[in-house]
This record gives C-alpha cells, structure tokens and sequence, in this order.
C-alpha cells in the first residue's frame, strides 16, 4: 500500500500524515470552514442587505418612473381612447347599419324563406291530402271490389244453396209423389181388390143410385158373365108406362178406350135402348166433362146422376109428345127436335152451370191451398236466406267448422221430411 506523504507549506518538510495529525487537521479544517462560513454568511449577509437597499432605491425610482409611465400612457390612453371612441363609434354606427341592412336582408330573406316554407308545408299539406284521398278512394274502391266479390260468394253460396234445396225439393217431392202414387196404389188395391170387384162394386152402386133416384124405373142388371152392358134402365111415367131405355156401361180403370163406345153402341142397338153412357173414372184426353162423344153420353161417377136426370126427362117427354102426336111425324124426328129445342138447351145449360160453379169452387180451394203454400214456400226461403247470411258471417269470424248452422243437413230441423 503506498503511503500519501504530505509537504508543510511553511517548512517544506514532508511528513506522513498518521491519525492523530489526521484529526488535527480536520478540527483545524472544521474550525477554517466554521470561520469560513460564518465570514461568507457576514459577506452574504451584507450584499443581501446592500441588494435590499439597491433593490429598494430602484424600486422606488421604478415606482416614479412607473407613475410618469403610467401617468403619460394615461394621458395617451385616454387620448387615443377617444380617438378611437370616436372612431369605434362610427365603426360601431356603420357596422349597426351594416348590420340592419345585413338584419333586413336576412328578415327578407327569412321571411322569403318562411314563405317557401310555409308554401312546401301548405305543398306537403294539399299532397297529404291528395294520397289521404287517394287512400280513402282506394280502400272504398278495395271495399266495393270486396263487397262485389263477396256478394258474388254470396249469391255463388245462395244459388248453391237454393240449387242444393230444389235438388232435395224435387227429391222430397218425387218420394213424396212415388209414395203418394204407391200409397194410391196401395189404396185402390185395398179397397178395390181386383179389376172385377171393382168393376163390381161400381155397378152395385150405381144400381143402387137408380134404384134411389128414380123409384118408378125398372133397374135390371145383367148378368155376370153375360155379354151387353152392366145394366138398363127402363123410363116409366108416373102412370107405369115404359117410355124408353137407358143402358148404362161401368168403368173404373185409368185408361179410358174407345173400343168401349163401339162395344156399348152394339149392345144398345141389340137391346133395343134409346139412350146409352159411359160411366167411367176417366175421361177421354179431348173432353173435361160430361159430354156426348159419337152417339154415345160420357160422364164421371159424381155426375151420373145429373146427367140421367135430363136424359131421362127428355125420354118422358118425347113419349108424352109421341102419344099426343103420333101423327104428326116420325119419332126420331121429334127427338131430334126436342133435342135440339130451346127447353132441352136450358135445362141442358142449368146442368152446366151447376157444374162449373162446383168446378170453380173446387178450382178456388185450389187456388187458395196453393196461394198458401207459396206464402210458406217464400217464408221458408226467407227463413234458408237469412240463414245464409248468418251461416256466412259466422263462418267469416270464426271459420266453417265452428258452428254448425246449417238447416237442411240436421235431421231435427229439417223441415222437407
């Protein structure tokens, strides 16, 4: 370790330092740097106060100088404010009217603007309008096409309706007819038994109406089995004379043949009757009542008795005219003109008044009966309309399998059964 030898500056002997000299010269340097510090802190000290005092002269020179400065930037200050005032004024004058210039073409141009504005909005307004419009004349025109469509479904749906319930009119009415034709079948069966009871029993009662209506006439039936007509009436006075012969064919089938006036026209030449009918349940297809049809009298069962009557009187007085003229001409010329006289007409037309009045009674019940059911048949229809329309807003709101509101497929309701 090399040893750091230290000179004395006084002497110029060179030492080395040891510990003791070591902390000598430390006290001494610590003594040195107190001295030191405490002149430095004096000199420090001093020029701060000389400084303060520099410091305090220039201040208040800077003060003065600061007060003339300022006294005179004053002066200058106001001078050029008023200068400037001045001017500020008459810049401040221009810009104001400037300014209200500028603010008056700005309120024009404001108010051009508003105009445009307000003639957009009014544009805008007189558009929205016009498509309001627009709008409504399209959902009118959408809800008449609708209406239209639907009253198209509607009367689709009625005339289907009304198809479907003359289909199942005419059904009803064809069972109805097919029963009432078997029932009449059945019927006639029933009470007629065979063609030959009937043909029977329908001679038997018109013997019987003879026999009832004219009591002094000789009613003779022939003969089952025997060929001719079914019976024959013979004309006598109050006084037992025979005045002539009626002979009479029963008929009670549906079909009337004209085999049947050939046949009865033999048998009454055979006998030697004056007078022959028919007494049939149905009529020839060229006649509507009783009438005469080749020589030969045609007449339903409810008018036999009519019929008789003025033939029968008309043979009393054609005998009367033959006993009390018998010389006055042939017989069958005075049949011929009693026949074809005014008293034969009238009695001949008192009969068929008789008649037409029961016809136009029987056609006035008719009428009225019908009138009814026509009156019903049209509720009814009124009644299946509303239905309909019932039937559809319903199905409309709720749909078709929610209710069931049909009339003609519930068998409770069903009124054609």
């Amino acid at each position: 370790m090399t040893t750091t030898m230290i000179t004395c500056p006084s002497c110029g002997n060179e030492f080395e330092p040891t510990n003791v000299i070591r902390e000598q010269i430390q006290a001494e340097l610590r003594v040195q740097m107190k001295e030191w510090q405490l002149r430095k802190d004096e000199e420090y000290k001093q020029k701060e106060s000389s400084l303060q005092q520099q410091l305090h002269v220039k201040e208040q020179e800077a003060n003065k100088r600061m007060a003339e400065e300022r006294k005179k930037l004053q002066a200058e200050l106001e001078q050029s404010i008023k200068k400037s005032v001045s001017a500020d004024y008459e810049n401040q004058l221009k810009l104001l009217q400037q300014s209200a210039a500028d603010n008056e073409e700005r309120l024009k141009e404001a108010r051009h603007k508003e105009f445009e504005f307000i003639q957009k909005e009014q544009q805008l307004k007189r558009k929205e309008e016009e498509l309001e419009l627009s709008m409504q004349r399209k959902i009118i025109e959408e809800r008449e096409r609708l209406s239209i469509e639907i009253r198209k479904i509607e009367d689709q749906k009625k005339e289907q309706l009304e198809n479907d319930y003359k289909l199942k009119l005419a059904e009803k009415e064809k069972q109805l007819e097919d029963q009432k034709k078997l029932a009449e079948e059945m019927k006639r069966k029933a009470e007629q038994g065979s063609m030959q009871l009937q043909g029977e029993v329908q001679e038997l009662l018109l013997e019987n109406i003879l026999h009832a209506t004219f009591p002094h006439d000789k009613i003779v039936p022939v003969g089952k089995g025997v060929r001719g007509a079914d019976c024959i009436q013979t004309v006598c006075n109050p006084f037992g004379n025979e005045c002539g012969k009626i002979i009479y064919e029963s008929k009670r089938t549906t079909n009337f043949s004209a085999e049947w006036i050939d046949k009865l026209k033999a048998d009454m030449r055979s006998q030697g009757a004056d007078i022959a009918v028919i007494v049939t349940q149905t009529l020839p297809k060229d006649m509507e009542r009783f009438g005469e049809k080749d020589g030969v009298y045609i007449c339903t069962f409810t008018e036999v008795r009519s019929l008789v009557t003025v033939l029968r009187t008309s043979i009393l007085k054609i005998f009367t005219l033959t006993k009390n003229q018998e010389n006055k001409g042939d017989k069958m010329h005075m049949l011929y003109d009693y026949l074809t006289g005014n008293e034969f007409n009238e009695q001949w037309k008192a009969i068929r008044e008789g008649f037409m009045q029961m016809k136009i009674s029987i056609q006035r019940e008719r009428d009225a009966m019908e009138k009814l059911w026509k009156t019903r048949e049209k509720q009814l229809e009124k009644v299946l309309l509303s239905a309909a329309h019932i039937r559809g807003s319903v199905e409309g709101i709720a749909g078709s399998d929610a209710v069931n509101l049909n009339l003609l497929e519930d068998d409770r309701y069903n009124l054609l059964d």
